[in-house]
């Protein structure tokens, strides 16, 4: 009877573990994955840069959807689009000086100007007054300083004519319906769509050398959205696999069943608070100095120097990687405010980026003192306290008795005297100077027992 039991149950078995192969795109190991990702995870800090048609208008990278505008109306910026002050070694100094590791380009956003010398359409920058491979200068440059590429590709196109209308398009219809939606596709083919998009895609992975992380945007599954079938996202991955085999990849291709469909989580523009939620996983948060990611003249939301230092330090202290973004004006500058914002985060990251390469979330037998956050390098196997408000006098580490050999400030290597009859049984005490570093947010290292 067992025998007859086992025999009707190996197809069903069969079934499943077939299903469970079709979950993986390709077969790296997780060790290999690791390796693949080493880079990325010990460099923390990139730079994004989103730069586009819509740095003309200078209203939100996204102005072509909320002003509903045609392909007609948009036309006038893509036939005076000229950044006679684009210097792209200028970009890639101010992103080294600033600490970033890695930078990502737009090479082509959802308004669906391409920023690069594609074979495979004539809305491109080198038919524009620019006459300019703006991506091929963008690589060059920053791979001369160290730097490592990327490029930001939107799977969105509110210019190409067989990208069918859906709920994000310009054309959109007033209120949604089965019959708005037929009648504004007819003579769309979105087939069509889907090889441009894998043959442009296929066109930046084998033009411009090794490049090292490919940032997909976006999905939205549903009735009037889109998702992976309409990408063809498992073709599409498998071929970007192939062409860039040491390739990092995000997660927005809708591939998050695939074991292998996704290498990182996004989360975008959320507070230092809900990065908490991310710790344990393999992320990066994208955040803006602003609130647009395109040149927005007149937006006044910029972040202080504190609260990039705090994106930048949480994330770090959560195990995560911050992407901050840039977006320069249509005659190729970062705006003055982002510029300033890159000098200030230069100043601070000279003397303290120990505390960021390389580090982690500290281990769990380190309490977080008050009104600090805490980083960790296991290989150094040293930990950076990062003071948020300056203590007087002297600073407690709760719990560190036996754990601490030694106490300096990061910046310059002074020494942070451990007061011998202070704590009790359980806490390390140092003495504090009274006056405090010249940091907004001044960092201890601690070289443990």
């Amino acid at each position: 009877m067992l025998k007859k039991i086992c025999l009707l149950f190996l197809p069903l078995l069969f079934v499943i573990s077939f299903v469970d192969a079709q979950k993986r795109l390709g077969n790296e190991t997780a060790a290999q994955k690791k390796q693949r990702m080493e880079w990325w995870t010990n460099d923390r800090f990139g730079m994004f840069i989103h730069w586009g048609l819509y740095a003309l208008p200078a209203r939100h990278e996204w102005v072509k959807n909320h002003e509903r505008m045609t392909n007609e109306e948009y036309e006038k910026y893509f036939k005076i689009f000229n950044p006679d002050l684009f210097d792209a070694k200028a970009w890639a100094k101010k992103a080294k000086a600033a600490g970033m590791r890695y930078a990502v380009l737009t090479s082509k956003h959802h308004e669906g100007f391409n920023m690069f010398d594609s074979k495979y359409t004539d809305y491109k920058v080198t038919n524009t007054p620019a006459k300019r491979d703006l991506v091929k200068e963008f690589v060059e440059a920053f791979r001369a300083e160290g730097i490592k590429v990327g490029f930001y590709y939107s799977l969105l196109d509110w210019h190409h004519p067989d990208y069918t209308i859906d709920e994000n398009h310009p054309q959109r219809p007033l209120k949604n319906s089965d019959t708005a939606y037929a009648r504004l596709n007819k003579g769309r083919d979105m087939a069509k769509y889907r090889k441009y998009l894998y043959n442009q895609v296929t066109e930046l992975l084998t033009k411009y050398g090794k490049i090292d992380i490919l940032w997909l945007d976006f999905s939205f599954p549903g009735k009037y959205g889109k998702g992976r079938e309409d990408w063809g996202s498992v073709a599409l991955m498998k071929q970007i696999r192939k062409l860039q085999p040491g390739i990092i990849v995000d997660n927005r291709l809708d591939l998050n069943d695939y074991e292998d469909g996704v290498d990182f989580e996004t989360p975008e523009q959320v507070s230092t608070e809900e990065l908490e939620k991310y710790r344990g996983k393999v992320w990066e948060t994208c955040q803006t100095f602003s609130g647009s990611w395109g040149y927005d003249r007149d937006e006044n939301t910029w972040k202080t120097h504190r609260q990039l230092l705090d994106l930048l330090i949480t994330s770090v202290s959560n195990g995560g990687n911050l992407l901050l973004n840039v977006g320069p004006t249509a005659r190729g500058e970062f705006d003055y405010r982002a510029s300033s914002a890159l000098d200030s985060l230069s100043h601070w990251m000279h003397s303290n980026s120990k505390s960021i390469y390389g580090c982690t979330y500290a281990p769990a037998e380190f309490k977080v003192p008050a009104n600090t956050k805490l980083t960790y390098n296991p290989v150094t196997k040293r930990l950076y306290v990062h003071l948020y408000e300056y203590p007087s006098g002297s600073f407690t580490l709760p719990g560190y008795k036996g754990k601490v050999k030694y106490a300096q400030f990061l910046h310059d290597d002074s020494e942070l005297k451990i007061k011998p009859d202070a704590g009790g049984d359980e806490d390390v005490v140092l003495e504090m100077p009274e006056k405090k570093p010249g940091f907004d947010i001044p960092v201890i290292e601690l070289i443990l027992q």
